[in-house]
C-alpha cells in the first residue's frame, strides 16, 4: 500500500518558542519525528513548513520540504496547500505525523494509514488506554469514545464516559486520543470546505467539525508506543532524558 507522510511545521509556538529547532542530543527535534516517519512504510515524506529557518536545517539532513503560507490555522489547512502545489493525487492516503512527537514509532504510522486502507470511513486516528485518574481528569488529554466496529462517538477534552456513579470508574473504559490521522488526499479538500462547528470552537479540537459533518472517524489502539509530545520546556526535558 502506497501512502505519503507530512509533518507540518509551524515556527511559531507560544510555549516554547521555535520548539521544532530545539537540539536533543545533537539532532533538532523537527528531524527525530522526520527520521520516525523515514523508517515508516511511507512512500515519501514531506515536511510542510513556513519558516526558511526551518526549510533550510530540513534540507540540511535531507528532508524533502514544501514551503506553505504563514496564516494555516491548522496542520490540516496546511497540508492542503502542500496537495496543490505538489499535485498529490486525490485517492492517495495522506498521513498527518506532528512535528513534535519525537518518540512515535514508526509501525504507528503504517498502522493508521493501513487502518484507513481497509475502512469504509473517511478518516482513521489512534488512541491509548488512560492509566490513571489524573490524567483522565486532565483537560489537556483529549479523551475518545467509539463504537465496537471503530467509530468515533465523540472526543472531548472532558472526562468521557463520564461515571455517574463512582464505584463504577473503570480505566479499561477509558482511552486518549493520538493526534495522528489518514486521510485520502481529497477528503483533507473537502474538509476545508467545511463550517467551524460550534464544539470545535468550545473544545478546540479540529475533527469535532468532521463528525458534525456526519463523516466516519476510524479508531483503534496504538500498536506500539507513541512517547510523548513536546509543548514546553518540561516536556523538553523529559524527552532528552527519554532519548539519552
Amino acid at each position: 500500500m502506497d501512502f505519503s507522510v507530512i509533518i507540518p511545521a509551524r515556527y511559531a509556538s507560544s510555549r516554547l518558542p521555535a520548539k521544532l529547532l530545539k537540539d536533543i542530543h545533537g539532532k533538532p527535534l523537527i528531524q527525530l519525528a522526520y527520521e520516525n516517519a523515514i523508517n515508516s512504510g511511507a512512500n515519501r515524506v514531506i515536511i510542510a513548513t513556513d519558516d526558511k529557518r526551518i526549510e533550510i536545517v530540513a534540507n540540511d539532513f535531507g528532508a524533502l520540504t514544501c514551503m506553505t503560507d504563514e496564516c494555516h490555522t491548522s496542520g490540516t489547512s496546511r497540508i492542503a496547500q502542500v496537495l496543490e502545489v505538489l499535485d498529490i493525487d486525490d485517492d492517495e492516503i495522506i498521513v498527518n505525523v506532528q512535528g513534535d512527537e519525537p518518540m512515535l514509532d514508526p509501525s504507528v504510522i503504517d498502522q493508521v494509514a493501513n487502518n484507513l486502507a481497509s475502512s469504509p470511513m473517511h478518516m482513521a486516528t489512534l488512541c491509548e488506554q488512560i492509566t490513571n485518574e489524573a490524567q483522565y481528569l486532565d483537560p489537556n488529554c483529549v479523551k475518545v469514545v467509539f463504537s465496537k466496529v471503530g467509530k468515533a462517538l465523540y472526543f472531548s477534552r472532558a472526562a468521557i464516559p463520564f461515571f455517574r456513579e463512582a464505584k463504577d470508574f473503570d480505566l479499561k473504559l477509558c482511552f486518549k486520543h493520538v493526534g495522528i490521522y489518514a486521510y485520502r488526499a481529497r477528503f483533507i479538500k473537502q474538509y476545508l470546505t467545511m463550517d467551524s462547528s460550534s464544539y470545535e470552537q468550545v473544545e478546540k479540537l479540529e475533527q469535532l467539525t468532521v463528525l458534525n459533518e456526519g463523516f466516519d472517524i476510524h479508531v483503534a489502539l496504538a500498536c506500539a508506543s507513541i512517547g510523548h509530545g513536546v509543548d514546553m520546556q518540561r516536556d523538553l526535558d523529559k524527552a532528552r532524558k527519554e532519548l539519552s
